[in-house]
């Protein structure tokens, strides 16, 4: 979607993917305007293999945008090791790897746009995503540092955070969640059934979303970070709201940590 937005808007592309030969109708519909690289964003190397295609192909980079990512849901004492841990490599070091690559070249030409497609899970803790929204967490903190590092420079680093989407990622990270395990009834039961209703019902538009990224890259300024879809600012919303009653709530206990400090009464029980 946001390559199509993209493209309509006259933009050059280079579209990556692991398999190419997906974008076969776009490169016949769009000519030279459109590059293709097979990417694994996981790789470093074939990261920046990608940003030197690019401007070799359009002489420029002024626009990055990391979209790649997935989740599975499951109790995080049933997730294997190797699963976690590709997650956290897909969905957190695929962005540190294309922004790493990116940079360098946004600097010496003075400037350019990166957008992260994070998540509103990067905001909340839901039970049965604990490798997901690590990862999404972290690019959040990571994209944050990043973009004061570098708007010196005249980039900017924008973290996208939307909420549910129609796309296939619901289909996806449910493929691991076809029965709770034994005793994650009371933990996790109230989540399947809301995303076992949800998927296919997503509010979120990828064809609005793909529009709003490609109308942000000319506006004058932008956020660190921006929630996309109303379920995603009423989850964060709730979240935050909680987290500040919660940070209130213990402050005397924060503040007995200073030397000097007088010793608090821990809060009612």
């Amino acid at each position: 979607m946001i390559l199509e937005a993209a493209l309509e808007e006259g933009a050059n592309v280079l579209a990556t993917a692991r398999d190419s030969a997906r974008l076969a109708d776009l490169q016949s519909r769009y000519g030279e305007r459109l590059a293709t690289f097979e990417l694994d964003v996981t790789n470093e190397l074939q990261a920046k293999e990608a940003v030197s295609e690019a401007v070799r192909r359009f002489d420029r980079l002024d626009v990055l945008v990391n979209n790649a990512g997935y989740g599975h849901i499951q109790p995080f004492e049933h997730t294997a090791a190797d699963d976690f841990r590709a997650q956290i490599e897909t969905n957190l070091f695929g962005v540190v790897n294309l922004t790493r690559a990116a940079i360098p070249v946004m600097r010496a030409q003075g400037g350019g746009d990166i957008f992260q497609v994070s998540s509103a899970g990067g905001r909340i803790s839901s039970p049965g995503l604990s490798a997901y929204q690590a990862a999404k967490w972290a690019v959040g903190g990571f994209s944050d540092v990043v973009g004061k590092e570098v708007a010196p420079f005249g980039i900017r680093v924008c973290t996208l955070e939307p909420g549910g989407m129609r796309t296939e990622w619901g289909h996806e990270a449910r493929t691991t969640l076809q029965q709770l395990p034994e005793g994650y009834q009371a933990s996790m039961g109230d989540f399947k059934a809301l995303i076992d209703a949800y998927v296919g019902h997503e509010v979120g538009d990828p064809e609005r979303v793909a529009k709003l990224i490609v109308a942000l890259t000319s506006h004058a300024t932008l956020p660190a970070r921006l929630l996309l879809g109303s379920d995603a600012w009423q989850v964060v919303e709730a979240e935050e709201q909680t987290r500040r009653e919660t940070t209130l709530r213990w402050k005397p206990v924060t503040l007995a940590a200073d030397f000097g400090a007088v010793s608090p009464e821990l809060p009612p029980e």
